[in-house]
């Protein structure tokens, strides 16, 4: 069993919160044609993350609603990445930047696999 108290305990949630938050502020300097667009599209999967993170800790008490709100996150995870890919690829960030970025997504992918591989350490 995990000692996690809530979702926010949870070193998955920290990381891609952090994240997310980073693409925020870094899509800030996205150019204006892309606002509904790429800009919304990264933004968006990048916070469902860790929304899908919070919505699998309060249904513990099924496994298999529990690994598929994990499963959700970790498809949004994905995507994250390609969007990351679009990011460097139209120069909007750097290849660094966009390496960290997925070195990043690469932990939260990891232990969502993780998670989901051995949920009964974590339902009621």
């Amino acid at each position: 069993m995990n000692h996690a108290n809530s979702f926010r305990d949870l070193l998955v949630y920290q990381k891609a919160y952090s994240l997310a938050m980073e693409i925020f502020h870094l899509t800030t300097k996205f150019p204006l044609e892309e606002k509904y667009s790429l800009t919304d599209q990264i933004r968006r999967s990048s916070r469902s993350i860790t929304s899908n993170i919070a919505e699998a800790w309060s249904r513990r008490k099924y496994l298999k609603a529990f690994v598929n709100k994990l499963t959700t996150a970790l498809g949004e995870e994905y995507e994250t990445e390609v969007w990351l890919d679009y990011s460097r690829d139209c120069k909007y960030i750097t290849d660094e930047l966009h390496c960290r970025l997925i070195s990043g997504y690469d932990e939260v992918r990891k232990i969502l696999i993780s998670i989901s591989n051995n949920p009964d350490k974590w339902c009621l």
